[in-house]
């Protein structure tokens, strides 16, 4: 077995923590004694023991004895601060681990390859760098999060020739697993956003009744709060946020917020609001207007693009949007394309 291959291990227990890490970063980690995972663990909820404490922990008792000269793995730089919990370089030391096999360093100013130098000044064997590009983007949220700015994700469905509808019209394109993919989606995603067009045209519920998974705040572009007050955004029964620059008093589970709808810096005055409001992972339905606004700015990370088998002919096309095509899933008839997008525009400066 390689260093790449349990790097790649970390990698997918990081991934099981998904938005319940809020602004932390999804981290993995396991122990390995000889070719043998003695003991993995991953970063499972804000605030909670980190990754590398949880793969110590999850050792059998009649294993303790070899963490000593195990080799642990971690897709992230053990941190280096007190916190909310203890600090991870400090634990790796009173185990006594002499070797540290990490993906990338900590972009989080407070670490940053600090741990790694110091945890090498203590005698310890590092090796960095493995997988690093992969490890980076597994913590693309994180970097955001330094910056107060959510992970953003877009999704649309479209039709072979490349429609997403037509106007004036409420057309449902794709097939019924697909939509079972889309609410996944929704569950793991703090906040799903539309515009005024898609709210009044399609009175959506925007939750999660496909899917067992809590249902993400819906937020309502919608300056001139054109919703109908008897539509489902307006009943209630979900957090939903309106950005408006009309003023309105807020009820429950209702807020409406005001933000300067004429600024260059728009979507960025959105992020950082949304960002205050908890939304940390936030999910663009649409419509196409709101996806191109997007897209054109370079404020979205990864785009879930469904190409169904219908025809429409003619309608309102579907966004273009370039990056790198990391997954393809084929759901029936329906394939779904995930995108992610090396130049986002919030993530140039690391």
């Amino acid at each position: 077995m390689t260093d790449e291959f349990y790097i790649r291990r970390c990698f997918q227990l990081a991934k099981l923590a998904l938005q319940k890490v809020k602004t932390n970063p999804q981290v993995g980690a396991v122990l390995v004694y000889n070719n043998r995972i003695i003991g993995e663990g991953y970063h499972q909820f804000y605030g909670g023991p980190h990754a590398e404490v949880n793969a110590i922990k999850n050792v059998k008792n009649e294993d303790l004895h070899l963490i000593r000269n195990a080799t642990l793995y971690v897709s992230l730089e053990p941190c280096c601060i007190d916190g909310k919990t203890p600090a991870c370089s400090d634990l790796i030391l009173k185990q006594g681990i002499k070797k540290v096999v990490v993906s990338c360093t900590d972009p989080n100013p407070k670490v940053s390859g600090y741990s790694l130098e110091h945890l090498k000044k203590k005698g310890i064997n590092i090796i960095s760098g493995v997988l690093e590009n992969e490890g980076l983007r597994l913590i693309d949220p994180f970097i955001l999060h330094l910056k107060g700015l959510p992970y953003v994700s877009l999704k649309w469905a479209k039709s072979k020739d490349h429609f997403i509808g037509h106007k004036d019209e409420s057309i449902w394109l794709s097939n019924h697993l697909s939509k079972i993919y889309a609410h996944k989606l929704r569950s793991i995603n703090d906040g799903i956003l539309i515009g005024t067009t898609t709210a009044v045209q399609d009175n959506p519920q925007l939750n999660t009744r496909e899917y067992p998974g809590t249902s993400p705040t819906r937020i309502v572009i919608d300056r001139s709060l054109k919703t109908p007050k008897t539509y489902h955004l307006r009943d209630g029964k979900i957090p939903t946020i309106f950005i408006t620059d009309q003023k309105c008093n807020d009820s429950e589970n209702l807020k409406f917020i005001s933000i300067d709808f004429g600024a260059e810096d728009f979507i960025d005055q959105l992020l950082k609001v949304l960002f205050k409001e908890g939304i940390y992972r936030l999910l663009i339905e649409g419509g196409a207007a709101t996806l191109r606004h997007f897209i054109k700015t370079g404020h979205w990370n990864e785009a879930h693009i469904i190409q169904t088998d219908k025809i429409l002919t003619e309608g309102i096309k579907s966004p273009l949007i370039h990056g790198d095509l990391v997954e393809k899933l084929v759901l029936d008839q329906d394939q779904i394309f995930k995108i992610v997008n090396k130049d986002a525009q919030a993530l140039k400066l690391f």
